[in-house]
């Protein structure tokens, strides 16, 4: 378990938005994990242990912020890819500036989207899994991660074009 511990807390930190929390999700997720550890028969323990801090997140959640599990849907499609990775790295001080104001831009926009579009760019996007590994993680079929994963990337190119244009 310990090889997967921080992309277990990456996901549980974009989801509950807190640090603390997200400790408190993952320990649990742990113990879960490792309370039914006899019962995993797959094979790909990263999943596994996704699937198992999704799931605790959503349960803290819905018993601690029942506001925040709440699903949108946005109607256009596109691919945002070369926004979320870096090019070439540049040492100059006004690129490293750059960088730093297009992270926190790409960040603010991703921590305000709904969770279920921001546990899709979590676990594509930022922990590299497949779509296959998606679809176990989150128990739904290859074509809802594709259609989730192209919303989710419609809505941070919406939030980034905003903040470029200077509106909230």
């Amino acid at each position: 378990m310990s090889p997967h511990m921080g992309a277990a807390y990456n996901l549980a930190r974009w989801l509950t938005r807190n640090d603390h929390d997200a400790e408190d999700v993952v320990q649990e997720a742990m113990l879960r994990a490792f309370t039914f550890f006899d019962g995993f028969r797959g094979t790909d323990p990263r999943s596994w242990i996704l699937k198992i801090v999704r799931n605790t997140c959503f349960t803290w959640l819905q018993a601690n912020r029942p506001t925040e599990i709440i699903t949108t849907e946005v109607d256009e499609l596109s691919d945002l890819s070369p926004m979320l990775s870096c090019s070439s790295l540049i040492d100059d001080p006004e690129t490293v500036a750059l960088r730093k104001t297009e992270a926190r831009q790409v960040d603010a926009a991703i921590a305000s989207m709904s969770t279920m579009f921001r546990e899709i760019i979590v676990l594509r996007e930022i922990e590299g899994l497949s779509y296959k590994e998606i679809a176990s993680v989150i128990d739904a079929p290859i074509g809802t991660v594709m259609s989730r994963l192209a919303r989710a990337r419609t809505e941070i190119r919406r939030a980034l074009a905003r903040a470029s244009d200077g509106k909230p």
